[in-house]
Order: C-alpha cells, then structure tokens, then sequence
C-alpha cells in the first residue's frame, strides 16, 4: 500500500513537470543597432506581439535595440557562438558571413523598387537567405531598407567627379568600398554608432544612406547635402542564429516564420511613409536635396561588373537577378 502512494506520488511530481516544461515559455533575444523610432524596429516591436499570440504566450520576443549589445558585425558573431539569439544587419554587413550576399550589394543592380520585391520574395532572396547555415547563421526575411544615396558636408554631389578626394564613409563592406572606388571616393569604413563624431571632426566629409537613417541618425545636422543618386539598394536581414533554430520544434518554427512574414508586410509600409517624412523634414532642417543624372554613376560602376565575369557563383546570380521580371 505504501509502495503504491510513493508509486502515485512520483507519477503526479512528473507529470506536474512535464505540464511545466509544456507550459514554459521560451525567451527569443533580438539585439539590433537601430532606433526605436525607426519601422524595423516598429516591425519587431509587431512580430513579438503576433509571435506571443501566435504561439499562445509560449515564444516571446525580447528586443535590445540602439546596439545594446553590440554593432551589427558583433551581433553576428554573438549569433554564431549562441550567446543572442536573433539580429538584424544590412546585406553589406552579412557579405563579410555569408559571401553570396555580396551580390545584392552590387550597385545599379535592380530597376526598381518594384524589381528588386520580386526578387528577394522569390527563390534568389529564399536561395541567399539560406547561405549563411554553414556559419550558423539562417535568414528569416528581408525588411525594406531603400536606396542609399550620398551625403556630404562640404559641398555636393552632382557628379561622380564631386567624389574625387571625398573620404566617404563606408560599411564593412568590399563591395561597398569597391562602389566608393569606383566612383572616384575614398572610402573610409567606420561603425555606425561612431559616424556622427567622425563627421563633426572631420574624419571623413560624407557618407551613403537611405533617407531615414540619414534623418534618424541626425546626420542632416552636419551634412547639408543630401544626393539622391540612389546606387544601392540594400536591405536589412533577419537572421536566427542555427543554434537557437535548431532547438526550435516544428511547430514553434512555423510560428516564428509567419510572425517573421506579417512584419514584413508592415514594415514595408512604414517604410514609404517614413522616407517621405524624412525627406521633408531634412529639407526643412536646410538640407539641399540633388536629384543627378543616375547614368552618369552607373557608367562609372560598370566595371564592377565585369570583375564577376570569371565568377561561377556570382555571375549567374547577376544574370537571374537581372532577368527576373
């Protein structure tokens, strides 16, 4: 009899354990080095609320924004090591992990905004998401990052021969230092937590930017040139790191990526209405805005091109990339 009670006993501790593990919830960390203000972290602000609801309170999403944790490159390597658990970096950045990606760094690539929707929704942008497993990092998705655009604080940027002598800042980024190059700058890669000082003391003249970071950065402050040549469009990359996705079930994955999928979709259209925003009120703030011939750059960048053409990864990516409608 009393053999029997500790049998029960022992059955009802277990399964009391096992509604908790069930129960438990599990504690997502994103670390990002954006604004609170800006639409991606709006968006995850939106993907942590749909992913508790989606998963009923059993994934959250804990946010670290304004890099609490790290720049974008030491986000990355903390990814790697297991140590957070989600971030978000530019493709400029993620090329240095995931050497494929390069290639939507490359300048003038896309037609339009339109073109390059297409191409990071369909199998090329699935295809590159994926290319960075076998350095533990998976990509999730792809958030709107607009087209980066010169700006400078001396004088501005008509023409690609304005960039002779400009010392540019740059991401960590050969493809983005190959562009400056290219064009005639001298490109200068610096974090991006340091590039407000580094204008106002003169370490570089300029940088390249979308116009709501040039206006959330308060860049406009120092630099009162903004020219809207529009060479890169860049996006930003959600990225887990393999570790965490793998200890993930089935199902807990699947929520994450149509949490992942629903901020997409928002952040593109906070996104539009942002760069309008920012635009206006730089101009306000005394900001010349220059809208110059795009040709003239993409002639000079030409030859960037043809640096790929030995290349059997990269080069037959630029052709589909290039022939997606």
């Amino acid at each position: 009899m009393k053999s029997a009670k500790i049998l029960s006993f022992l059955v009802l501790i277990i399964t009391c354990l096992g509604c908790e593990i069930q129960n438990e919830v599990k504690t997502i960390r994103l670390g990002h080095g954006l604004d609170v203000s800006h639409s991606v972290h709006k968006a995850m602000v939106k993907m942590g609320e749909d992913l508790l609801e989606r998963s009923g309170g059993k994934l959250k999403l804990e946010i670290y924004p304004s890099q609490q944790l790290g720049t974008e490159r030491e986000c990355l390597e903390l990814l790697q090591i297991g140590s957070l658990d989600m971030t978000k970096v530019s493709v400029g950045v993620l090329e240095n992990f995931a050497p494929k990606m390069k290639v939507l760094g490359l300048p003038f690539l896309f037609r339009d905004r339109q073109h390059s929707f297409n191409v990071l929704d369909g199998p090329i942008g699935e295809q590159l998401l994926n290319e960075g497993e076998q350095y533990w990092l998976k990509g999730l998705g792809y958030y709107d990052a607009g087209s980066r655009s010169f700006y400078t604080m001396n004088k501005p940027i008509e023409k690609p021969e304005d960039l002779v002598g400009e010392k540019i800042r740059v991401m960590e980024s050969a493809t983005a230092v190959n562009m400056v190059k290219a064009l005639g700058g001298s490109p200068t890669p610096i974090s991006w937590g340091e590039l407000y000082t580094s204008l106002q003391q003169g370490v570089v003249d300029g940088a390249e930017n979308n116009p709501p970071s040039f206006y959330l950065s308060r860049h406009y402050e120092v630099c009162k040139y903004y020219s809207l040549d529009e060479h890169t469009v860049l996006p930003d990359v959600l990225l887990i790191g393999t570790y965490v996705w793998n200890k993930l079930n089935a199902q807990e994955q699947e929520w994450l990526h149509a949490s992942v999928k629903e901020s997409v979709k928002y952040q593109r259209v906070l996104w539009a209405e942002a760069e309008e925003e920012a635009l206006r009120e730089v101009q306000k703030a005394g900001v010349e805005v220059i809208r110059p011939d795009k040709s003239l750059f993409a002639e000079k960048v030409k030859g960037i091109y043809e640096g790929y053409k030995d290349d059997t990864e990269i080069y037959p990516l630029i052709k589909q990339i290039q022939e997606t409608k």
